[in-house]
């Protein structure tokens, strides 16, 4: 069985003898008129008219003197018909190769063919080749979809030919796109405006997680990568935006999971003006938009759930649910009590536990098995910082989230615009950093100021790409393009480049205790 360097050294010998012809390999320029897709679809139209397609082979064929290529671009696949007398002669000054230089051709190069459309005795709608230029030659093969592509590891690390062998993984991203620009569109349709806000920030905050550090050589300072949008929109309210949002890249220095990622996309709006209930009814109504855009449907199969997102969504009040599955008041219960009831349900007791995260633990145990959609109003204030408190009850806060395929998949309230309400509750979640909890929020003394001056009523809502990984039904690490892998070189790799000198990647063990 030949190996990678067996097909590698072949292709390379290929490449050196059409160099020794005078054609270079990787020309700059293409001229393509029509998509692959376009031209099978519109036969009727473009029968007989001279046309030019690009894109990778995918197979040939060649009979005496006759061949055929089969050809891909992203809108699908067209054949290319080729006969001896028909195409062109060698031109290595304009690219342009004979018939007699198909043994010099192989699967995943890149071609441009120019000829007119027409459909084969066999009723196959072609391209009658007359000029034929090579646009990049390819030095590795590709994996035929019959051969597959199928180990974990290799798909993540060469996402690459991943998405070549397995084009619904490439459709998936196709629709990621969408649901992103889905989202875009409802709320620049409503009045919204797109301003990106920083990522590295001084001090990071709006959310409960572990920040990543870097340093800014120019100030000579460390600076956060956000793990929020939140707070510099916010800012944007007390400058005088009245609709606002953001989309882009987060990133929490936490582990991976099924749901979650280090980095990922994520979009906030804030909307002055506004409450809760104000934004209850506005992201019911985006949701079905985007998801109706996304995936054509609003009833979906998510794992073990049937879920039906064009029908009511139930409300669920915290402590009511927290009360009747686990006996426990949420507001006078004390820490051993929340202790006892992580335990009897064999949930995790950290060392550093306290009420707010045990709590908190309490109710995932709940959530996970949540078909939803619902919604999850009355977050205690202890759990939810930065929202405003309902004024019928100040041991709460305005706060909805949606619950969905047991997970939550968004995250709105009213935001709080006391400043001495929010200096209180910043320095009480510091104190719980100083105790020892990394998740804690900062105290971020610029923001308090800001408040100071003056933010509007306001209600604010975020959610992350994770809505698109649920519905789309994959895991986190599948529903991105190039999901971060410890750093690796393999074996073959290091023999096929012997000039490359490859550093060696830490153990698991080293890694470990780093």
């Amino acid at each position: 069985m030949s190996t990678l360097k067996d097909f590698r050294d072949e292709r390379l010998r290929k490449l050196a003898d059409l160099k020794e012809l005078g054609f270079n390999a990787y020309p700059s320029q293409s001229h393509r008129t029509h998509n692959a897709g376009v031209v099978k679809n519109d036969f009727d139209s473009l029968e007989n008219q001279v046309v030019t397609v690009t894109g990778r082979v995918m197979g040939i064929r060649k009979f005496g003197k006759l061949a055929f290529i089969v050809l891909r671009d992203q809108t699908g696949e067209i054949q290319l018909f080729l006969q001896a007398g028909k195409v062109g002669e060698r031109n290595a000054a304009e690219g342009q190769l004979s018939i007699d230089d198909l043994p010099l051709l192989d699967t995943g190069d890149f071609l441009e063919a120019t000829g007119p459309v027409i459909k084969t005795k066999t009723g196959e709608v072609s391209i009658e080749v007359q000029a034929l230029r090579l646009l990049t030659k390819a030095l590795r093969p590709m994996p035929s979809a019959q051969e597959g592509f199928t180990n974990k590891e290799e798909r993540m690390r060469r996402r690459y030919v991943d998405m070549n062998v397995n084009l619904d993984v490439r459709e998936r991203f196709v629709r990621r796109s969408v649901f992103w620009q889905a989202t875009r569109d409802f709320l620049n349709q409503h009045g919204f405006v797109e301003v990106n806000v920083p990522v590295l920030e001084h001090t990071t905050g709006g959310a409960d997680a572990n920040p990543f550090v870097t340093h800014m050589d120019a100030l000579d300072q460390d600076f956060y990568l956000r793990i929020s949008h939140e707070l510099p929109l916010k800012r944007l309210l007390g400058a005088g935006f009245e609709k606002v949002y953001d989309i882009g890249p987060r990133f929490r220095n936490e582990n991976y999971s099924d749901e979650h990622l280090p980095e990922h996309v994520a979009m906030e709006w804030y909307w002055a003006y506004a409450n809760w209930q104000d934004g209850m009814q506005f992201m019911e109504a985006m949701y079905k938009d985007v998801l109706q855009k996304t995936f054509g449907t609003l009833q979906f199969k998510l794992g073990r759930f049937d879920v039906d997102m064009g029908g009511e969504w139930e409300v669920w009040d915290y402590a009511t649910v927290i009360k009747d599955r686990y006996g426990i008041d949420v507001y006078e219960s004390s820490l051993d009590d929340v202790k006892k009831a992580l335990v009897d349900n064999k949930l995790e007791v950290e060392q550093t536990e306290n009420r707010a995260r045990g709590i908190d633990k309490l109710w995932k145990n709940i959530r996970k098995d949540v078909a939803g959609p619902v919604w999850l109003i009355n977050t205690p204030k202890f759990i939810s910082p930065l929202a405003k408190s309902n004024p019928e009850d100040d041991r709460v806060v305005q706060r909805f989230q949606p619950v969905i395929a047991g997970s939550e998949l968004g995250n709105g309230f009213s935001e709080l615009n006391d400043p001495i309400d929010q200096l209180n509750r910043f320095v009480e979640q510091q104190n719980m950093r100083d105790a020892g909890d990394d998740e804690a929020m900062m105290l971020d003394i610029d923001y308090v100021e800001m408040l100071e001056y003056g933010m509007p009523p306001a209600c604010g809502w975020g959610y992350s790409e994770r809505v698109f990984w649920i519905f789309e039904g994959v895991t986190a690490r599948e529903g991105v393009p190039f999901p971060q892998l410890r750093q690796e070189y393999d074996e073959v790799t290091k023999s096929l480049y012997p000039e490359v000198t490859f550093e060696s990647s830490p153990s698991d063990d080293e890694t470990r205790q780093n």
